[in-house]
């Protein structure tokens, strides 16, 4: 039973670390608690049902194009909303991400209403592969997969790329990268951009097992932000450690407690973190000197 849970809170763990990742990537560049993640991946599987079940594209080619809009609905976001706000205060900069939300979650409950919608996918859920005492079911199997493919691409992108290492340098100095040449507001656009891809594929990845509707990613978003707050707010590679151990901790919890605490995990990690380790495993406290 061990195994089982292991590798199965390791799937769903993938899944949050993505999450995580977009809520870790703009924080990390702009400073932004971004409460309308989850809504803007929402947003984009419905692009993604909307493409398959009422202009009957094919699925691979209703992916890379809801990831295209994902990017677009990301980056026009920080443009149209985030950029024309004058030196903004922390509260300030949550209160426009929930605004933002909201706006996106009465928009889609206006396009595509709040009832339950079935996901069309190609994987299938029953057909299942053995791995020694370990079953996985395909689109499980799918779901790490494109999920530690798009980590690693990620980390390739930061550290090897031109853009990438731009990135990095604003997230560090914004002032300095400014005078060295970097164009600092498209970074945060692209930026943006980044973190909405990476919670449309989480979208995409979680309504065929779940449900679609406007409240979807509620709880993958809740479980993200335990996710990164476990790994450390301000660590990429925190937020997919975080991500991993909370998917596990939540199925050993649900195998060997009570499936009724299942849910209470994330919350459970949050407030033991904030007490003991405010900034994450993996985090990193900066000192000013002046």
């Amino acid at each position: 039973m061990l195994p089982q849970l292991l590798v199965s809170g390791l799937v769903t763990g993938s899944l949050y670390a993505l999450v995580a990742l977009g809520l870790v990537i703009i924080h990390k560049t702009s400073h932004v608690l971004n409460f309308a993640q989850g809504e803007m991946a929402m947003v984009s599987t419905f692009v993604t049902f909307t493409l398959l079940e009422t202009l009957h594209i094919p699925f691979p080619w209703a992916f890379l194009l809801a990831i295209g809009v994902a990017f677009l609905l990301g980056a026009m976001i920080e443009f149209a909303l985030l950029r024309p706000a004058k030196t903004p205060s922390l509260l300030g900069l949550i209160i426009i991400t929930l605004g933002i939300q909201q706006i996106l979650y009465g928009t889609a409950g206006w396009m595509w209403g709040y009832d339950t919608k079935a996901f069309p996918s190609p994987l299938s859920d029953t057909k299942v592969y053995r791995v020694g005492g370990v079953i996985i079911s395909e689109v499980s199997l799918w779901m790490l997969t494109v999920s530690v493919v798009l980590m690693l691409a990620l980390l390739l992108f930061f550290r090897y790329t031109r853009m990438g290492i731009a990135m990095r340098a604003v997230s560090q100095n914004p002032t300095t990268a400014r005078l060295m040449g970097v164009r600092v507001s498209w970074i945060f656009s692209l930026t943006w951009g980044i973190a909405s891809v990476l919670g449309a594929v989480a979208g995409i990845l979680i309504a065929p097992i779940t449900f679609l509707d406007p409240n979807m990613m509620l709880s993958p978003l809740l479980k993200a932000f335990a996710a990164a707050t476990l790994g450390g707010i301000n660590s990429l590679a925190g937020a997919v450690v975080g991500g991993g151990i909370l998917g596990i901790l939540e199925n050993l919890v649900g195998g060997y407690v009570t499936p009724e605490l299942k849910e209470s995990v994330a919350f459970f990690v949050i407030v033991l973190v904030l007490c003991v380790r405010p900034n994450g495993l993996l985090g990193r406290h900066y000192r000013r000197r002046v």
